[in-house]
């Protein structure tokens, strides 16, 4: 049976992508960064993860304001990766297990929730700007990807809890999928930042800070908070920490975090973290 061995929270900051291709891992104001995403890659490696569960959102590139679903997954043999105005990335395309996509979407449409499927689409920097931090891509991924867009763009967005919500269905697809797979679940976004507005470059560490404690302690507190809640804690862009939620809906009841780094140096407090199930959840 497919089993769930850990959960990753990731900023997606497009410059990280853009630092990554340009090969600043070691540049002064980028190793801080790189340097902590580390300890999390070779996690993965020596765990062996044969899959990656993205909960990530689209900035317009795979969907448009015209219609933007709240929840959709791709199935689909692979995905490319989205030129958003600076190319194509060196990066291969994403690679996709289409049996259990497929049946992530039809255990989640039974369990009440009304995704859109998607297939032949870019995929932006929501899932690939982290994505080769945490995996190598030469010559090809080591795993594959179901990448599962979340809409925290066009409002009315999901509540919190409903994407808590949707991490917990999604558990339980995966553990009735018959075949022996190792699973990571990834929440992508945040933490911390404003990009437009008269807030523009606001952040608030401590609440940073609060959000990664309560996630990992007391996540139902964070399911209570409402989208402004959100917003006015940690600017218009933090709604973003929803998705975390759902990585953290998908894990058990308790857990324990292995790694944290946290490295505010531009408009984002950019953020990995890296939690597994606590050893009696596991075990039951």
């Amino acid at each position: 049976m497919a089993k769930i061995i850990g959960g990753i929270g990731t900023s997606h900051v497009p410059t990280i992508g853009v630092a990554y291709d340009k090969g600043k891992q070691q540049d002064p104001a980028w190793a801080p960064l790189f340097q902590g995403y580390e300890p999390v890659a070779k996690w993965l490696a020596e765990k062996q993860a044969d899959v990656l569960v993205f909960f990530y959102n689209d900035h317009a590139t795979t969907f448009f304001f015209d219609m933007y679903p709240t929840f959709a997954l791709g199935v689909g043999e692979s995905f490319p990766i989205a030129d958003e105005g600076a190319g194509l990335r060196p990066l291969p395309p994403i690679r996709g297990d289409v049996a259990l996509q497929a049946h992530i979407a039809e255990s989640l449409v039974n369990d009440e929730f009304d995704i859109t499927v998607f297939q032949d689409k870019p995929i932006d920097h929501g899932c690939a700007s982290p994505l080769p931090l945490l995996w190598p891509h030469k010559p090809d991924w080591p795993g594959t990807v179901v990448p599962i867009a979340i809409n925290v763009l066009q409002y009315p967005l999901p509540t919190g809890r409903r994407c808590y919500r949707l991490g917990q269905a999604v558990r339980r697809a995966i553990e009735s999928y018959p075949e022996d797979l190792r699973v990571v679940v990834v929440g992508t976004g945040g933490l911390s930042h404003q990009i437009h507005g008269e807030r523009a470059g606001y952040n608030d560490e401590s609440w940073d800070r609060e959000f990664l404690d309560l996630l990992e302690r007391e996540p139902e507190k964070l399911t209570e908070l409402r989208h402004v809640d959100y917003v006015e804690r940690g600017g218009a862009e933090s709604v973003e920490q929803i998705m975390w939620l759902s990585m953290r809906g998908a894990m058990g009841p308790r857990i324990k975090r292995l790694h944290l780094n946290y490295y505010l140096a531009t408009t984002t407090a950019m953020t990995v973290a890296l939690y597994e199930n606590d050893a009696e959840d596991a075990a039951a």
